[in-house]
């Protein structure tokens, strides 16, 4: 009885953990981290990517990242990258995404939930906010002087 209970909660915990993904990283090369709840962490291929994250990415760094809707984001050197909000409903293909490029270049395909809401998908910069209609664009901040 106590094995099986142990194990009930064990399952919980790893569903819980996996829900959280919103993603993946696909490609790393570089100088590519993943601040997380105060911790850096060196951004490996098939690392998960969880809402919160903010991709930091070093002068030789870029990361390729596939979200759960097939979105492709691609963050380029000398970047800072945030996943501010993410849900996506693999059913009905209704959701909502919300990045914030600080700094840097990133390019986009956007995925099946801006395909089912055109609006579901904005990105933040420190001076604008993008709201995504088609399906690819890249923008670019520059580095404050």
């Amino acid at each position: 009885m106590r094995k099986t209970l142990i194990l009930a909660v064990l399952l919980a915990i790893a569903g819980s953990v996996a829900a959280a993904e919103v993603g993946l990283v696909k490609v790393s090369k570089g100088n590519v981290q993943i601040e997380r709840g105060g911790a850096k962490l060196p951004a490996a291929v098939g690392m998960g990517l969880q809402t919160s994250d903010v991709i930091v990415t070093g002068a030789d760094g870029s990361a390729g990242l596939t979200f759960t809707d097939n979105s492709l984001v691609s963050v380029g050197p000398n970047s800072v990258f945030a996943i501010d909000k993410y849900s996506f409903d693999t059913t009905t293909h209704v959701g909502e995404f919300q990045g914030n490029l600080k700094q840097g270049r990133l390019a986009a395909v956007s995925g099946k939930m801006v395909k089912q809401s055109p609006e579901s998908m904005k990105i933040r910069t420190p001076s604008s906010i993008m709201g995504v209609r088609g399906t690819e664009f890249v923008v670019q901040v520059d580095a404050k002087p």
